[in-house]
């Protein structure tokens, strides 16, 4: 196609409708072609190699074809595959974090967030640097080391210098053996300048959701202020990138568009990042639309059902088989636990969506961005993890390392993923179990932790991994990591 173009900047380029349009029906034709959809899912399939897997991944129009599938015994190889790839490439770690709101202050009139301007009945805080410090410490307490701030745009209340502020508070609060070892960034699209200024404040990840890639669409859901620039908005990661950040992380609002054009966008902007800059996101979170202080999910149109959003979760992780994938506590306990299997490498634990809610004895419902169907506590969810077969990782190792972008992305794709995330995920569990656990967690977590080192394929690696786990028990740490 002559407009579609997934090297160019300008965003209607690289997220093009007419291509859009076109693979949704070449999906809609080919969803009941099993020689096509064979092929698709044997593409996608890992391949073992000497050092370890390598996979193709898929492009959006192959991704889109196995998305509007309906046969379930394709289905089913679907989700097996997703199995495949996700212990291929990250194992069974899950990396868990917690969003902290530091203000819901807002100048835009989102339709589906009650941080909309017109919002009148919302209580709006903003906290103060003694204020951030207090909330690091609650969440030190149990145990995080990885948040992603979270803040409303108004550059009044909440210029770029109250962000990088704030970072450093955050990055100053040591407290016992805690510490925020790493910092995510998810506030709204700015200048390659301001990009730089974060970068320099050593955050980690990125992260801005598109909510939706349909043109029209996201102009009237974002009627007033400055998200209502689609180009502007669509193109951030560009400047992000070109500001020096090389990990960032995408996502849409499932529930405000039809999905199945929502997910061609989204991989059709992981292909632009990619074309661009050479290395594809690092992140890509599903969210879906929840309810919330003056919005009601049902008056959209567009809502999925959980099997429609395992669905979509396995193809995503099918078509970028390198990309970590977060769901976090909008989603229950349910849901959750069969998304993990498909292909989810992040989740967020304990989690406060309001203002200020950490130190708050009660979850506050008066400046909540979302309700949140996942209130266990951390505790609770590590062990839940585990009960699952998976290992709880705290680790930012890779990013204390300089292990980011396209390093990350070649550690992944060599198979040497193994011999870094999974020791140093066993040696920061085995912190936490020491330093925040309850006795039934810690008593699972250690049995968990001698089944997983003997996975490590590297006897060297193996033999320190062992020895850093000893040590962390007696209370003799180092700060080593792979």
């Amino acid at each position: 196609m002559a407009n579609y173009n997934p090297s160019s900047l300008k965003a209607e380029e690289f997220i093009n409708d007419e291509e859009i349009q076109e693979t949704l029906a070449y999906a809609a034709a080919n969803k009941d072609n099993d020689a096509l959809i064979d092929a698709i899912l044997e593409k996608a399939r890992p391949k073992k190699t000497k050092t370890g897997y390598t996979c193709a991944g898929l492009n959006h129009r192959e991704a889109s074809v196995l998305l509007a599938c309906e046969n379930p015994e394709k289905i089913e190889e679907m989700y097996k595959i997703a199995q495949e790839i996700k212990l291929a490439f990250y194992g069974n770690r899950i990396v868990i974090f917690a969003p902290l709101y530091l203000s819901n202050y807002c100048i835009n009139g989102c339709v589906y967030c009650p941080y909309h301007a017109k919002n009148k009945t919302i209580a709006r805080k903003k906290l103060t640097q003694e204020e951030i410090r207090a909330e690091v410490l609650a969440l030190q307490d149990m145990g995080h080391k990885r948040l992603a701030i979270e803040t409303g745009e108004d550059p009044a209340n909440c210029p770029i210098e109250y962000v990088l502020e704030s970072i450093k508070t955050i990055y100053g609060v040591h407290h016992k053996n805690g510490d925020i070892r790493r910092v995510n960034v998810n506030i709204a699209a700015t200048t390659v300048e301001n990009y730089r200024k974060l970068k320099d404040a050593g955050i980690g990840t990125y992260i801005l959701f598109q909510e939706t890639y349909h043109k029209q669409s996201y102009e009237a859901l974002h009627p007033t202020g400055p998200k209502h620039d689609y180009a502007y908005h669509t193109e951030a990661m560009d400047r992000a990138m070109e500001g020096g950040i090389d990990d960032v992380g995408l996502g849409v609002l499932f529930g405000l568009e039809r999905y199945k054009y929502e997910f061609a966008g989204l991989l059709m902007h992981a292909e632009h990042l990619e074309a661009v800059h050479g290395v594809g996101p690092h992140t890509i979170s599903v969210p879906r639309l929840k309810r919330a202080d003056d919005i009601d999910p049902d008056s959209f149109d567009n809502g999925i059902d959980d099997d429609t959003f395992a669905k979509i979760v396995a193809c995503i992780r099918l078509a970028v088989p390198y990309t970590g994938m977060i769901v976090s506590t909008r989603e229950s306990e349910k849901v959750r636990t069969r998304l993990l299997s498909l292909g989810i490498s992040q989740a967020s634990g304990a989690s406060r969506t309001s203002v200020g809610g950490y130190t708050e004895n009660e979850r506050p419902h008066d400046s909540e961005q979302f309700d949140v169907s996942d209130q266990r506590t951390l505790d609770e969810v590590v062990r839940w993890l585990m009960e699952n077969n998976h290992i709880p990782s705290f680790c930012t190792a890779c990013y204390r390392k300089g292990r980011t972008g396209d390093r990350f992305m070649s550690l992944c794709k060599s198979g040497q993923i193994l011999n870094c995330c999974h020791p140093n995920a066993l040696m920061t569990l085995s912190e936490y179990l020491e330093d925040y656990a309850s006795p039934e967690t810690k008593k699972l977590g250690y049995e968990v932790i001698q089944r997983e080192l003997a996975k490590i394929p590297n006897e060297r690696v193996h033999s320190i991994a062992e020895q850093n786990i000893a040590d962390i028990r007696n209370s003799n740490r180092r700060d080593f990591n792979f």
